[in-house]
């Protein structure tokens, strides 16, 4: 079995924890994976905020997945489009790690103890949107590369603090670096973050029920699937700060929180609303119609931009 991914430390151990799920249910499967290029990782010039919700991490293992060159993908379900590309299907979202934001800031620890007008390396709209509703003293520069790098970045001075996913983190073995976990009502986390999604060509069932047998976690899907429905209702071509995030315990009810916001942060709108697993679509459809009462079209139409600040010499 070919297993297709990217390069990179979190990418190969997200790889290899679905082989492991896959190889705990038939102990003598041989599985290869598959190490492919993607745009985003090749671009390192292009500043993330400019290619956001494009595929630019997923569009290359894809097309090799259609083209039979791998039997499954294994993305980070926050890289993929909020629809399904032709003729493939997400067949597992495996068990979801702790969605929040990290904080990353050796000298000065948590949020709110940062310095007036301190530098934070993030270049998400969706993070200093938040971030800056909290603080609009902050400043933002976007600091690209592996964790490794990005940490050298901070040491040397480039910036006062970073902004990094728990999960990612803690899948690195680097969960000591963190000096705050936010708080989801103060950043809420992207559509999908932390969760390890598991595509196949949608014609090929027997794949498709051996990767949903091994590594499928219900409430995970559930979750994911009601963020995504969400993402997909404000279209692709949004580029306004937008997240949600859903709760999905055994037992019921579903909740959503989905959030859209100006770029600068100076408004932001939030919807909470409780639904169940079995009609995740609807409850998005819920929260989107909330926010679209609340006010959110103007702010999703918006031009607000924030100033980015250069690296640090």
């Amino acid at each position: 079995m070919k297993i297709g991914t990217r390069g990179s430390a979190l990418a190969l151990w997200q790889a290899n924890h679905v082989a492991g799920l896959l190889r705990a249910r038939d102990p003598g499967l041989a599985v290869e994976i598959v190490v492919i290029k993607t745009s985003g990782d090749v671009r390192q010039d292009i500043p993330l905020q400019a290619v956001a919700g494009k595929g630019v991490f997923v569009r290359e293992i894809e097309a090799a997945l259609l083209a039979g060159a791998i039997d499954l993908a294994v993305h980070s379900a926050k890289d993929l489009q909020s629809d399904d590309p032709p003729g493939l299907t997400l067949a597992a979202f495996c068990e979801r790690a702790d969605p929040r934001d990290a904080l990353v800031s050796p000298q000065h620890g948590a949020l709110d103890q940062l310095p007036q007008g301190a530098l934070v390396g993030t270049g998400a709209p969706r993070r200093i949107a938040q971030l800056a509703h909290r603080r609009p003293d902050l400043r933002f520069t976007e600091i690209r590369g592996n964790v490794d790098t990005r940490l050298a970045k901070l040491n040397r001075g480039e910036a006062d603090a970073l902004v990094l996913a728990v999960a990612g983190l803690e899948r690195l073995g680097r969960a000591d670096v963190i000096t705050e976990r936010l708080p989801t009502d103060v950043c809420l986390p992207q559509v999908g973050q932390a969760c390890v999604a598991v595509q196949c060509r949608a014609d090929d069932a027997a794949m498709i029920s051996a990767v949903a047998t091994a590594c499928d976690h219900a409430p995970t899907r559930a979750a994911v699937v009601a963020e995504r429905a969400f993402l997909s209702l404000l279209g692709g071509g949004c580029t306004a700060p937008v997240a949600a995030h859903a709760i999905s315990p055994v037992v019921e009810p579903l909740v959503l929180r989905g959030l859209v916001a100006t770029r600068d942060g100076s408004t932001i709108l939030r919807a909470m609303l409780a639904g169940t697993s079995e009609d995740p679509h609807r409850l998005a459809r819920a929260v989107f119609d909330d926010l679209l009462h609340r006010g959110a079209r103007a702010l999703l139409d918006t031009e607000t931009t924030v100033t980015m600040e250069l690296p640090r010499p």
